[in-house]
C-alpha cells in the first residue's frame, strides 16, 4: 500500500516536470531522464495487464523526445493532466 503512494508521488512529480515544461521552464537534464526512466520502467506493468500503464509509457516517450524538441502543447497538458490523475487516485 505504502509502495503505491511513492509511486503515486512520484507520478504527481512527473507531472510537474510536464507542466514546468508547458510553462517554459527548461527542467535539468538529468530530472527530465530520471523521471523518463521511471515512467519507462513503470509502463513496463503493462506487460501484466495493465491498460494504465500505456500512459507511462506514452509520457516516458514525451519526455524523451523533450530533451531534443519541444512537443505540441497539446500532448503536454494531456500528459501533466493524466499523470496527475493517476497520482491523486494513488492516494484514495
Amino acid at each position: 500500500m505504502v509502495l503505491v503512494k511513492i509511486l503515486g508521488g512520484l507520478d504527481i512529480l512527473a507531472s510537474m516536470v510536464f507542466l514546468s515544461l508547458i510553462f517554459g521552464i527548461t527542467p535539468l537534464l538529468q530530472i527530465t531522464l530520471f523521471f523518463a526512466g521511471f515512467l519507462l520502467l513503470k509502463g513496463m506493468f503493462i506487460l501484466t495487464g495493465d491498460i494504465l500503464s500505456a500512459i507511462d509509457l506514452f509520457s516516458a516517450a514525451l519526455l524523451l523526445v523533450s530533451i531534443f524538441t519541444l512537443p505540441f502543447s497539446i500532448l503536454l497538458w494531456t500528459a501533466a493532466f493524466l499523470l496527475l490523475a493517476k497520482g491523486f487516485v494513488s492516494f484514495l
